[in-house]
This record gives structure tokens, sequence and C-alpha cells, in this order.
């Protein structure tokens, strides 16, 4: 089973949590919106905890870890 990472950009509001939270794994664009650092979206069944809490750290829930 392989978990991707995700920002649904089209509700991310910029905040920066995820950013701030997994710096490794996200970053925000020229715009302010947040999203996953190439190479850094396949995270395996056991994801690093900071991902987790960067997803319930989204004020918005734009962050999402998803089964592919």
């Amino acid at each position: 089973m392989t978990e991707r990472v995700r920002v649904d950009r089209d509700r991310c509001m910029g905040a920066g949590m995820c950013a701030l939270t997994a710096p490794e794994v996200f970053t925000q664009d020229d715009e302010g919106l947040s999203e996953v650092l190439p190479g850094r979206g396949e995270v395996g069944p056991s994801p690093d905890p900071r991902v987790r809490e960067a997803v319930r750290a989204c004020p918005v829930g734009a962050v999402r870890v998803e089964v592919v």
C-alpha cells in the first residue's frame, strides 16, 4: 500500500501550517499557496508523524494523505 500526500490548491488559503510543521515535505509558492516539494509526495505506509500533524494543522483541510 502506497500513500501520497496532496494539497488541494483550490482550498488552500496559504496559512503555511503544513510548511511550518513538515518543511521537508511542504513549501509555499510565489502566491503563498502550499505545495508538496518535488519527489516528496510518496510517503509510504508509515509517513513521518509530522506529515500527519500537517494534515491536522491545516485550518481549511487542504492537506490530505491518500492511498494510491
